[in-house]
């Protein structure tokens, strides 16, 4: 490993946009269509709505910052040229804590549709977890350009099973189950808003590997139109099947989607559908941990992050020291979840918060940068509005970004301590050019 050189440009458009698809119709299309109809009945379908909506705006206002700005500190590095760098650091931050919550989410969301067409039990489903997020982290060391290969074949695997699910739903869907529509009360319809969020991130993920884009002017902008439109289609129908068919009463709202498939198909039908979740949410694991690896090598960078996360590898030029990084965070958590201390349900909300706000600094900052560009701005401000909406509805989970904000203002504090010591800078300027020998 080497702390100096710089990432490969490996990723052309076919990959991009692989990339983009790969990263935001994961784990949530398997599993929240299920959970918001259990929470707001027929009347998720208008959060469906509003999500689809504004799925476009998000995924331009980010592909037209990425194209003009390219740079593995992705959001970080917009909010850092639009506000300045301790606002960018914070926004890097609060992504970078919330992947290391979320992968392991993917993971056990997929390991959980294949167990349950399987019926394996709760230690199968954290083995085959543990083994999709190694298997994410080894993919990554060698490199976007395989990532982005592997995602290509992904993507269509994605959309075959929706597709099928949606087929397969067809025959099942009733008019008497769209009444009543909205049987726990409007206020659940933007609680299903806020939780839909989890199907649409992944648009601020790709900003972090932009600096390998071969063409990012072209790559990032066309990459990011292909994938919202395929993105807001295949959601919209896959949540309009679960609801029609109710499927979310009966197969279990985290499940539902097996049910639907083994309904028409037989047992081998949700056995297909098993091992493709598990290929879906091991392509979602592929792109965060490829994003908060090198939003971690761009802190380092910058002097945000310690300076071991901006560790590259010597064969492949990857940050492995931000993939270390994760895989730490990646064992605490299967090691929570799996002596029971902490449920899926859990953890699904606990990065909701923090991803939110990234997504509210990337806007805010596209409303500064993107001033040469008329459509730039609009859709930027389009994109914070509706995103500072659904804010309010995280409820509780807002605790982990001020968490977050706590420990940032506590490290910063201490730094600014050291730093005012007599000697501090010159020694650690020495260590500093020491380290990079290593």
């Amino acid at each position: 490993m080497e702390n100096s050189g710089s990432l490969q440009k490996t990723i052309k458009l076919p990959q991009a946009a692989a990339l983009y698809a790969g990263a935001v119709l994961g784990s949530g299309v398997l599993i929240v269509p299920g959970l918001a109809a259990e929470l707001s009945g027929p009347a998720s379908l208008l959060a469906w709505g509003f999500m689809t909506l504004l799925v476009l705006p998000m995924a331009l206002s980010m592909g037209l910052l990425s194209a003009k700005y390219p740079n593995a500190g992705g959001v970080s590095h917009f909010v850092t040229m639009a506000y300045g760098p301790k606002a960018g650091a914070l926004v890097g931050w609060f992504f970078l804590m919330s992947v290391p919550i979320g992968a392991p989410v993917a993971a056990l969301t997929g390991a959980g549709y294949l167990t349950a067409a399987m019926g394996w039990g709760e230690p199968a489903r954290v083995l085959i977890a543990s083994l999709m997020l190694l298997i994410g982290l080894w993919i990554n060391v060698t490199g976007m350009k395989v990532a982005g290969s592997i995602q290509v074949a992904v993507v269509i695997s994605i959309a075959a099973v929706l597709v099928l699910a949606i087929a397969a739903s067809l025959p099942s869907m009733e008019p008497s189950h769209f009444t009543p529509f909205a049987p726990h009360g409007w206020i659940s319809v933007g609680q299903s808003a806020a939780m839909l969020f989890w199907c649409f991130i992944g648009w601020e993920a790709v900003s972090h590997l932009s600096e390998e884009f071969v063409d990012p002017q072209r790559t990032a902008v066309k990459g990011v139109m292909i994938a919202a439109i395929a993105v807001g289609l295949l959601y919209f129908l896959t949540a309009l099947a679960t609801v029609g068919t109710q499927s979310y009463l009966k197969g279990g709202s985290d499940v539902s989607m097996i049910w639907a498939i083994s309904r028409l198909f037989g047992h081998w039908g949700g056995v297909v559908a098993g091992l493709t979740g598990v290929f879906i949410c091991t392509a979602t694991i592929i792109a965060y941990a490829g994003a908060a690896s090198r939003l971690a090598y761009a802190l380092s960078r910058q002097g945000e992050a310690p300076r071991w996360m901006g560790r590259l590898s010597v064969k492949y030029k990857t940050p492995v020291g931000g993939l270390v990084f994760l895989a730490i965070c990646f064992a605490g958590i299967m090691v929570l979840y799996g002596s029971g201390t902490l449920s899926l349900t859990f953890l699904i909300q606990l990065p909701n918060a923090s991803f939110i706000l990234t997504y509210l600094g990337g806007c805010a900052a596209g409303i500064i940068l993107l001033k040469g560009s008329r459509w730039g701005v609009v859709l930027s401000w389009v994109s914070f509005l509706c995103t500072a909406v659904v804010f309010p509805f995280v409820g509780w989970a807002f605790l982990y970004p001020l968490l977050i904000v706590v420990l940032f203002w506590l490290v910063k504090r201490s730094q600014s301590r050291k730093a005012a010591t007599p000697g501090r800078l010159r020694h650690s300027g020495e260590g500093s050019r020491e380290g990079e020998l290593d």
